[in-house]
């Protein structure tokens, strides 16, 4: 097994450690904000904002129907990204950039405009290097055993 093929599964790692800590941040967000929503509409809202700007929609029902119902919420939603989660733009550039790079590498057709919504969204932070590796892994370590979703002792280098 070669170091690319190695190196793509530990980065698509990293990149749902920020969906996960990306989610727990929006849950907490999102029962602030909308208390008149039920515990399962919120996680439900959540994981459709995550899949609208990772570009992985969850087409089984129920949800899909969820987020065909409730779609103005999640525009307003995501058009508030940028300024309700300013402490997530970093690791979400990141994320999104690194998601990019790993489907390149596998041959999944490009999805650029994952990328063009986040910039349009000023989520992106476009002046801001692509990172390395184990840049890019550094940060999801540190921010995965901050957010109590790995245990800083066990993760490896």
């Amino acid at each position: 097994m070669n170091q690319e093929s190695k190196l793509i599964p530990v980065l698509r790692e990293g990149v749902q450690i920020i969906k996960m800590i990306f989610f727990k941040e929006l849950k907490t967000h999102l029962t602030r904000t909308h208390p008149e929503r039920s515990a399962e509409e919120i996680v439900m809202l959540a994981g459709a904002l995550i899949n609208e700007l990772f570009g992985t929609p969850n087409d089984q029902e129920p949800y899909a129907a969820f987020v065909s119902r409730n779609r103005p919420v999640i525009e307003k939603q995501m058009a508030a990204i940028a300024t309700d989660f300013e402490n997530m733009k970093i690791p979400l550039t990141d994320a999104l950039r690194v998601q990019f790079l790993c489907d390149d590498l596998e041959g999944i057709p490009a999805r650029e405009d994952i990328l063009k919504q986040a910039k349009a969204l000023d989520i992106l932070i476009v002046d801001r290097e692509i990172p390395l590796p184990k840049t890019f892994m550094q940060l999801t370590r540190r921010l995965g055993a901050a957010y109590h979703l790995l245990d800083p002792a066990a993760a490896p280098e």
